[in-house]
């Protein structure tokens, strides 16, 4: 291998990450005049038919990659698994829901916080306006007001949603009936044919599938490609392997480039870190930073990922004959308990529709027969998304294996993770729920599948007010290194009861405001 130094090329910031962390802040930035660099360390997501196949799903395809593999000593699905590496990260293959915290997640109650000392130094309104930017440069599809918890907005969402799907009107009668309040989700879809691009043909395969139409407002289709017409540098299969420090800041971001088998250094005024909540820990770790950071026994600890289930309702008939996109309605009133939930008290979370596997993906990925076996029922099906917000926890960690080092040089990540009793008792409280709204529905039974993945992880790199209980300030920056900032997932005080995409967004250009009028760093 041979090195090269990149000392020609300075940059006013690195971003290190193509999420949606990553994105916003350098939307910020680069909108302001600034010279970004962004590292991916994945490719670009090739997009055509083949996207709708069933080895289309995320986990089937090269961009969920173990080339840096993270060993799970506890709560995980398998005893190793990958990482979504692909520009746009998790945003190409996501279900597109984007909703906005509660006024009240930035407040947990002890019920959630407990023992772990987690506190938001910011409130909603610090949020607000981010958010309906966010909302704005994503292309949110939403309808204000019909959620009974919706936080108040300054501006209505970019554009109406799409029509309802059969199987959604059946899920919306039944839960009316139970006196619920159903509501149709914002998702991240295009639904015009009138903007230089395809509108949402409703296909069934959306979430876990990147948009073979590129209907989807995925970052790799509405963002990154603006970002690149004004002069911000893209450098893909590219690895973050050591932030070097010097004084009070990071001097050189060092990096393999896979394509060129090269090691490359890189140098900025300002390093923002939004490789997710697993990659930016282990950067840090392996970095040796958190020894810099007066709250640096926090870094890699408080892994969050939410407590979620999926109560799938087994039906005579097809619930969805017409094989049509149908994750479009979410049910709150729940959210924050319910006088119909003895145990446990308090906060419990959200509850959202999703699409019905494809019958493919469940054969291919279970062993035959069983597989065979089980795609003759997945037409049958249909299903509600549970998501119990979980509590922060010190032993839920990141730490290292210095004896496993990969081809990079990065040392093995060990994840251990587990829920706890609360945690259980509130997702059980919902799938509970979640049965009688599908059995209202015609379920002839119901069946409960626990989800073991870290596809909401966030919380190792906690932002707080106390030094010594938190690594990153309330502007994001690390601790100890005047030029360092963390805005991927890593930066929540704690998970919320909702997909975590929007409010890193609106976090993410909150930082890349601040950042851009921080005459000490540029």
């Amino acid at each position: 291998m041979t090195t090269k130094t990149d000392k020609q090329n300075e940059y006013d910031a690195i971003v290190i990450g193509s999420g949606f962390g990553g994105c916003m802040t350098a939307h910020a930035l680069v909108n302001a005049g600034k010279k970004v660099l962004m590292l991916e360390r994945g490719d670009w997501v090739e997009r055509g038919e083949h996207n709708w196949s069933m080895a289309g799903s995320l986990d089937l395809t090269p961009h969920y990659s173990k080339e840096i593999p993270y060993r799970v000593l506890a709560g995980g699905n398998s005893p190793v698994m990958g990482a979504c590496t692909c520009v746009g990260g998790p945003s190409v293959f996501y279900g597109a829901v984007s909703m906005r915290f509660r006024e009240a997640d930035f407040a947990p109650t002890d019920e959630i916080v407990a023992e772990s000392g987690a506190e938001w130094p910011l409130k909603y309104k610090d949020l607000e306006q981010y958010y309906t930017r966010a909302e704005e440069i994503v292309g949110i599809a939403g309808d204000a007001g019909a959620d009974p918890t919706e936080p108040p907005r300054s501006k209505p969402y970019t554009q109406g949603v799409g029509p309802l799907a059969d199987t959604s009107k059946m899920i919306q009668a039944a839960a009316e009936s139970l006196n619920l309040h159903p509501f149709r989700m914002p998702l991240a879809i295009n639904y015009a044919n009138n903007n230089g691009r395809a509108g949402c043909t409703a296909c069934p395969t959306c979430d876990t599938f990147a948009c073979a139409i590129q209907a989807k407002n995925d970052l790799a289709t509405t963002v990154i490609p603006r970002l690149l017409e004004k002069g911000m540098t893209l450098k893909t299969n590219t690895i973050a392997t050591h932030l070097r420090p010097e004084n009070d800041a990071i001097s050189e971001v060092v990096c393999f480039d896979r394509n060129k088998n090269t090691e490359v250094r890189y140098s900025s005024k300002v390093v923002i870190l939004s490789a997710g909540a697993l990659a930016s820990p282990h950067l840090l770790l392996a970095s040796g930073l958190e020894k810099l950071n007066p709250g640096g026994q926090n870094v890699g600890r408080y892994l969050m990922r939410h407590c979620n289930a999926i109560a799938f309702g087994f039906f005579i008939k097809q619930p969805n004959p017409k094989d049509e996109f149908h994750k479009q309605l979410a049910v709150h009133d729940y959210y924050f308990g319910h006088e119909t939930v003895e145990s446990p008290k308090g906060k419990l979370g959200s509850m959202q529709q999703l699409q019905t596997p494809p019958i493919g993906l469940v054969q291919s990925m279970v062993p035959w027969p069983f597989g065979k076996l089980l795609g003759l029922g997945v037409p049958h099906l249909t299903g509600l998304l549970v998501m119990a917000e979980d509590q922060p926890r010190f032993d839920n960690r990141l730490t290292l294996d210095a004896s496993a080092v990969d081809r990079f040089g990065l040392p093995q990540l060990l994840v251990t993770h587990n829920h706890t009793e609360r945690d259980y008792a509130a997702r059980e409280a919902l799938l509970q729920k979640a049965g009688t709204i599908l059995k209202k529905a015609g379920a002839l039974f119901c069946y409960n599948h626990k989800i073991k993945t870290f596809s909401h992880a966030v919380g190792t790199v906690r932002m707080g007010n106390d030094p010594q209980n938190s690594a990153l300030d309330e502007n994001c920056q690390f601790r100890g290194l005047k030029n360092l900032f963390v805005v991927d997932g890593s930066f929540m005080p704690t998970s919320g009861g909702l997909n975590p995409s929007l409010t890193i967004s609106a976090n993410a250009l909150r930082v890349g405001d601040y950042l851009t009028n921080a005459s000490n760093l540029f």
